[in-house]
């Protein structure tokens, strides 16, 4: 099921729901105004102090690790999010100073309104963060990012600068609420920018599925409830209070998000991997082929893990990423070494490689080759009279002596069939000697069976079929299931022609014959009748080639 035909939320949790328990705070909020006698005040300032400065901390902590992640792989989106992380977070910082006989004897205006200047300033981070700057204009943003950071926190030092020194225009006391003035009127403002980034979030989230996007739309959400609150609120009444948990419950739910996500795949990357553009997936996801491809050379090539690691952590790459790139390339190592036997060489190559050639799609390409065709004459009478068990060691003998050689000549097989062998020359064209390539395969072929058949008289010999021309090659099947084939008549008169060799012969067709030039030595068989065919084939014994 894909992410948008989920119930337009997150998992578990139906789109009302996720509205429901959005909407309670607002409705408390709206009870508590309601019925003032409810909205009792409590004036604790340690309490006040640490769970702003648990908050801040959270913020800050969020605001590091995404900024990490946005310069590992220059993420626009994120560089954005964290430094409307940072700007919550700085100025919720200056806001704990306010809490009068902590650091500071008693608070003044600028710190007591440093929350909803931080919380309108991230708002509009947030906004950004789904624009066209923090997408197809991304340049921008990535070429100014030294700037807007630099101006991000040069501003919250003069902030907390003139709130130290109580210079205008932060100097007084503090107002009886925290949203006062032109600050009520740009909540407004702030609501709509944490909504729309809200909206483009939960959007993200449906495309991809990814939670952490879902948690950051929520988050907003929750920021936007405590802009909403800061405006309405009595100091150090309940309704004051509520907007103080709502800021803690937005970052740390972001937080835990990203948690369980690096926890789930070890990466810091992968943690905000929801959150990137599409332009830095596809470049997240070419770093780890290539670091993964580098590892299984560097491993090939028998260097130390150490070093491996080292080089990895030099690109960025956590102790958590190091090891699951390891233990990711071992694997696919593993993998190849199971399977590379039972696929032709071209089309192991070409899946590798990750072309889009005939060897990874069903359909093919139409080219001159050479097809090879190598039995054991006399197989059935022996496997009559013999155990199963001797037949197969007959077989996998034979084999170990015969499949070297065709390596060695370029062919590729393409299948085994009991005694038999279907070799392709050209397969990859990239051979223009193919026929001259399989001759001598097939020559190759019946020296290499000698020794065997000499040590053991009883065993069958070897015959073997040439035939070059037009055939397709690619897929047959279907999509679950493809097997890799080299189709046409070209094929059909080499096995036939092996057929009408005798043991320890090579029969090739004229189109062979011709190929080989004059650097050629053989018997011609004239006109040969070979099964299937209406019309004689012209074939010759092949004895040697030049």
């Amino acid at each position: 099921m894909s992410a948008s035909s989920r119930v337009g939320s997150g998992p578990g949790i139906p789109a009302w729901g996720w509205a429901t328990l959005l909407a309670l705070p607002l409705v408390g909020l709206g009870l508590l105004l309601a019925r003032p006698e409810l909205d009792m005040e409590w004036e604790h300032h340690p309490s006040h102090f640490w769970l702003v400065l648990i908050t801040a901390a959270v913020n800050v902590t969020l605001a590091y690790v995404t900024n990490i992640a946005a310069g590992r792989f220059r993420d626009a989106r994120l560089v954005l999010v964290s430094l409307g992380f940072l700007a919550s977070a700085g100025f919720l910082g200056l806001h704990a100073l306010a809490t009068p006989g902590v650091l500071v004897p008693d608070a003044n205006a600028g710190f007591v309104i440093a929350t909803p200047i931080g919380l309108l300033l991230a708002s509009v981070f947030a906004a950004l963060s789904v624009s066209p700057v923090g997408g197809p204009h991304a340049g921008i943003v990535l070429r100014r990012r030294s700037i807007l950071l630099g101006g991000l926190l040069a501003f919250m030092a003069v902030w907390a600068f003139l709130s130290l020194a109580r210079l205008p225009p932060l100097d007084g006391p503090p107002p009886p609420k925290e949203g006062i003035g032109p600050l009520t009127a740009l909540t407004v403002v702030a609501v709509g920018l944490y909504a729309f980034a809200a909206w483009r979030y939960v959007q993200l989230f449906r495309s991809r599925g990814a939670v952490v996007a879902l948690i950051v739309a929520v988050a907003f959400v929750l920021l936007a409830e405590a802009i909403v609150a800061i405006a309405v609120s009595r100091n150090w009444h309940f309704s004051w209070w509520e907007w103080h948990v709502l800021m803690l419950m937005a970052f740390a739910s972001i937080a835990l998000a990203a948690r369980n996500e690096y926890r789930r795949s070890g990466s810091l990357s992968a943690a905000f991997g929801g959150l990137y553009l599409e332009a830095t997936l596809a470049q997240v996801d070419r770093w780890h082929a290539g670091a993964i491809a580098a590892v299984m050379t560097s491993e090939q090539r028998g260097d130390s893990a150490d070093r491996i690691a080292a080089t990895l952590r030099r690109e960025g790459a956590t102790s958590d990423e190091v090891a699951l790139l390891v233990e990711a390339a071992r694997e696919l190592r593993r993998l190849d070494a199971s399977f590379r036997p039972y696929l032709p060489a071209v089309v192991a190559q070409r899946i590798r490689l990750g072309e889009e050639t005939p060897g990874v799609r069903l359909g093919g390409d139409e080219r001159d080759i050479s097809v090879l065709f190598a039995d054991l004459a006399g197989f059935t009478t022996f496997s009559e009279t013999r155990a199963p068990t001797e037949v197969i060691t007959m077989l996998n003998d034979y084999w170990a002596a015969v499949v070297p050689v065709i390596d060695t000549a370029g062919g590729t097989i393409e299948q085994f069939a009991g005694d038999g062998v279907m070799a392709i020359f050209n397969a990859g064209g990239d051979q223009p000697d193919h026929a001259r390539r399989a001759a001598r395969a097939g020559l190759a072929i019946v020296a290499a069976g000698g020794p065997l058949s000499r040590a053991h008289p009883s065993w069958p010999v070897f015959r073997v079929g040439v035939n070059s021309g037009r055939a397709v090659l690619g897929n047959v099947g279907v999509a679950g299931r493809h097997s890799f084939a080299a189709i046409g008549d070209t094929t059909n008169v080499a096995a036939r022609l092996m057929a009408a060799g005798a043991p320890g012969q090579v029969v090739v067709a004229r189109s062979t014959w011709e190929a080989l030039g004059d650097r050629r030595d053989g018997t011609a068989l004239g006109p040969t009748a070979v099964k299937g065919k209406r019309i004689p084939v012209d074939a010759w014994i092949l004895r040697g080639v030049g």
